[in-house]
């Protein structure tokens, strides 16, 4: 790969400059105040080799086949409970699981349409899944605009460098809504509004798929059907709904009785089959991180297989065993809080005091359901362009997988986000992490 740290280092300045223009911003609510900020980007590229991506691309595949068909079990036969592999106070016990899904029948048994896998690379040069994120997965538009932005302000970089075209994931979610569309009627992207923290993204996304953005109150239900009503209240037939409104908000007749951003009587619509939901309702039981601890166990189970891609190393304080290690190494272990995301509720050990790792302790003790506990993992740092010098900052992968009833595909691309503090391992946006564009070699 050829690359010039002197063209990346104004690439860079130019690129955040376009995308300031163009609005790419990221919202964060912190103590009841919404604060938008620019999401900054990193020109220096991950470059992931090509063998290591079909590594890849086949873990990824071969992990959210198994997580749909568990969805699908949970929600219907439940065998897997029955035989014993997940324990059933395990899954009931779930804040995502829903069980005003049971018997739901989504087209092809998809539930997870776009699923985002946090990944992070070992010095031991092994990939680990961190996250499996099923629910609400956001951050593809980041790379696509800044790879898109990039080609346009330095050319020559893309056309001395082999790599994959970012540019189709737009495609692969139209082709995922229009299978399961089936002819139904229009494509919609139904977002909370301009003060979610990932509109842009929303935003974006319609205008690539030409799907229609709709807002609270443009949908409506009447004789278990949807319709969107639009400005000019025209009464428009809706097939799919690619929707960024959490599980909860969605139906207020069935979840949530206060919710103003949802669509009442929906799920009597998706229960009849009328209309596809993107992602499905009740995914959070599969991305709730007590699960992913039996993921590879799904994997085996379903499919017959060794998991290609491990897990992080992780501990249940749930079963004894675990209960006990975590106890006795709790100084050494990274502690996360099974109901958070974005990186909040979670703990390094080893930076508590005694005091703060005593509450911790008891904290575990008291909800061992709660919380999980995995070992540090050593991932590798990535160089960033820091002032005008080349730095090394901690990184992730979020590698998106999209799955229709025909095929399950992985986009050749992803959001790599990295620390800009030099001495955390929390990468995430609404933690103050930035990103660089991911280039996956077209050869070795």
């Amino acid at each position: 790969m050829s690359i010039n740290i002197n063209e990346l280092t104004n690439s860079r300045d130019t690129v955040n400059r376009w995308m300031e223009r163009f609005g790419v911003r990221f919202g964060v609510y912190k103590h009841g105040v919404f604060n938008e900020q620019l999401f900054p980007f990193d020109s220096v590229p991950r470059i992931i080799k090509h063998s290591d991506w079909e590594y890849l691309e086949s873990g990824l595949k071969q992990r959210v086949t198994a997580l749909n068909m568990f969805l699908w079990d949970i929600y219907h036969d439940k065998n897997i409970i029955k035989d014993g592999v997940v324990p059933e106070e395990f899954v009931y016990s779930s804040k995502g699981y829903m069980p005003e899904c049971e018997g739901i029948s989504p087209q092809g048994k998809i539930y997870s349409h776009i699923s985002g896998i946090d990944l992070v690379e070992g010095k031991d040069d092994k990939w680990y899944v961190l996250e499996d994120n099923l629910r609400i997965p956001s951050g593809a538009s980041y790379p696509m605009i800044a790879r898109n932005v990039s080609r346009k302000v330095s050319p020559s970089t893309f056309a001395s460098n082999a790599i994959a075209d970012n540019r189709d994931y737009a495609n692969l979610l139209r082709d995922m809504m229009d299978d399961m569309n089936d002819n139904r009627g229009i494509a919609v992207i139904y977002t909370p509004g301009r003060y979610n923290s990932a509109f842009f993204e929303h935003s974006y996304l319609a205008e690539k798929t030409g799907a229609t953005l709709a807002y609270p109150g443009d949908l409506f239900v009447e004789n278990d059907v949807v319709y969107y009503a639009g400005m000019f209240h025209e009464k428009t037939r809706v097939g799919c709904i690619y929707r960024r409104i959490s599980d909860e908000y969605m139906d207020p007749m069935v979840f949530e009785s206060s919710s103003l951003l949802g669509i009442p009587n929906i799920m009597q619509a998706y229960k009849a089959g009328n209309v596809a939901l993107i992602n499905g309702i009740g995914n959070g039981v599969a991305d709730d991180k007590g699960i992913y601890y039996f993921v590879p166990k799904m994997v085996k189970y379903y499919l017959g297989e060794e998991s290609i891609l491990q897990n992080a190393p992780t501990y249940l304080p749930y079963f004894k065993e675990d209960y006990d290690y975590v106890i006795a190494n709790i100084d050494k272990l990274v502690i996360k809080d099974v109901s958070e995301a974005g990186g909040y509720g979670v703990v390094f050990g080893s930076e508590l005091s005694p005091e703060k790792l005593e509450e911790l302790k008891q904290l575990v003790i008291k909800e061992p359901r709660r919380w999980i506990a995995q070992e540090v993992v050593e991932f590798k740092d990535l160089e960033i362009i820091e002032g005008e010098e080349l730095v090394w900052r901690k990184a992730d992968l979020r590698a998106f997988v999209v799955s229709s009833s025909k095929d399950v595909r992985v986009w050749r691309s992803g959001l790599t986000r990295f620390s800009r503090n030099p001495d955390s391992y929390v990468v995430n946006s609404s933690q103050g992490g930035g990103f660089k564009d991911t280039w996956v070699a077209l050869e070795d």
